[in-house]
């Protein structure tokens, strides 16, 4: 995943270490017994931002509270007790219900703001081991999943690889089980780290999955750049089919060499991407290896095959090589930060609730080292301006969006959050 320490007062000591044990969001290191050191947090993290600068082009930073458009914003807990939640969605059925992932593989309901007494699903026997960067990764309900019963799971697996499963459950239960399930699709993946793992349906009805390029650090293995690797790329498949089916205008489909379920290319760690419900333009944040973190922008319906840039570049920066890289025919990030505003970027979704008039159209970000959560918006001429709403001195996990445009917040240290207005 995404996380990497978090430095601060005491009483966050231990969850630290077992942050850094853990796989500090290991995006950023190389793999076991390299004898690589782990880069320390920036100074700030845990809290504090260093500053409010932006580096995105044109971008205008705006500090919290001077913005008079600016919302007041506030976390509400809803629910707490979870075992490192890293994903909310909702099945799309009109029930209400949400559902909350736990990275040790066990997926909760939640109801009116109540957990169920027992998990609406266990997944740990899919489950090679839910450490560091493994385990239950991502969950999405198909389109017709009142009709269908069908439930798509992101996970890693032995092999070691990256594993989407396939269930087929009753729609109405709270509560199902393994006995239906299915592998639609399996990655060898060399090391632990960089797996990726959320996966969405598209406004197309297809399946989007984003890959972590396989792990270590500089991607020595060279996967995002390669075509012909599905690692460190955003997938568009058809699950319709069984198992699945290549969409006939996926861009790859029929070059030589090339993985025809690639959508679009060199991305490192996409952690957390998503649709506009509104528009369906794609956004995702895409962890850096050092440096810059970087949240990637485009309206799908203009044809997929855009390359991101990693590992010629990290964010806009030239990374292989240092200097003197060619940033011909690579999409740049529509925002970047530095690592003194934060160490591992968690995409989010743009607002489409009604509960926060002034939130609407602007997409939500955090960092999972500081908790910083920033509302961007992109004007009609591309410009993008970037504004802090809240220091929340969390490791954001992850957001969610619930079937109301509402928008929650995943605490890996175990609560569910809702995006609230101040009174």
């Amino acid at each position: 995943m995404t996380w990497r320490g978090i430095r601060g007062p005491i009483a966050v000591a231990l969850v630290v270490l077992a942050a850094l044990v853990l796989g500090r969001a290991l995006s950023r290191l190389d793999g076991p017994g390299t004898g690589t050191p782990a880069p320390r947090a920036p100074a700030g993290a845990g809290g504090a931002v260093v500053s409010n600068r932006s580096h995105s082009p044109g971008a205008v930073p705006v500090p919290p509270g001077t913005d008079a458009a600016s919302p007041g914003i506030h976390l509400v807990e809803v629910a707490s007790g979870f075992d490192r939640p890293l994903f909310l969605t909702h099945a799309g059925d009109g029930s209400g219900r949400l559902f909350v992932v736990e990275q040790g593989g066990r997926i909760w309901v939640l109801r009116d703001g109540k957990r169920s007494d027992r998990p609406y699903l266990d997944a740990r026997p899919l489950l090679d081991e839910s450490s560091g960067e493994r385990g239950l990764l991502g969950l999405a309900f198909a389109p017709d999943f009142s009709t269908s019963g069908r439930i798509y799971l992101s996970h890693t697996g032995p092999g070691p690889a990256n594993v989407i499963t396939r269930l087929r459950v009753d729609p109405a239960a709270d509560a199902v089980t393994l006995d239906r399930a299915e592998r639609v699709l399996a990655l060898d993946d060399p090391a632990h780290n960089h797996n990726g793992g959320m996966i969405a349906f598209g406004p197309d009805g297809y399946l989007w999955i984003g890959t972590g390029d396989g792990g270590r650090a500089g991607d020595p293995w060279d996967h995002a750049r390669d075509p012909g690797s599905r690692l460190g790329k955003m997938l568009r498949i058809d699950v319709a089919s069984h198992p699945y089916r290549v969409p006939p205008d996926n861009p790859l489909l029929g070059r030589r060499g090339a993985a025809p379920e690639v959508w679009a290319l060199g991305l490192r760690n996409p952690w957390r991407f998503s649709f506009d419900r509104e528009t369906g333009e794609l956004w995702i944040g895409d962890v850096g290896q050092g440096a810059w973190e970087e949240i990637d922008f485009e309206d799908p319906k203009a044809g997929g095959g855009r390359h991101y840039g990693w590992r010629t570049m990290e964010g806009r920066h030239c990374f292989d090589p240092r200097q003197g890289c060619d940033p011909e025919g690579l999409t740049p990030p529509i925002h970047e930060y530095g690592h003194d505003q934060g160490c591992s970027v968690t995409g989010g979704y743009v607002y489409r609730g009604r509960a926060i008039p002034a939130l609407v159209g602007r997409y939500l970000f955090s960092d999972y080292c500081t908790g910083t959560v920033w509302a961007l918006e992109r004007g009609e001429g591309g410009e993008v301006r970037v504004q802090v709403l809240l220091e929340s001195r969390r490791p954001v996990s992850s957001f969610g969006e619930g079937p109301d445009g509402e928008i929650y917040l995943c605490d890996h240290q175990g609560a569910v959050l809702r995006i609230e207005a101040v009174p």
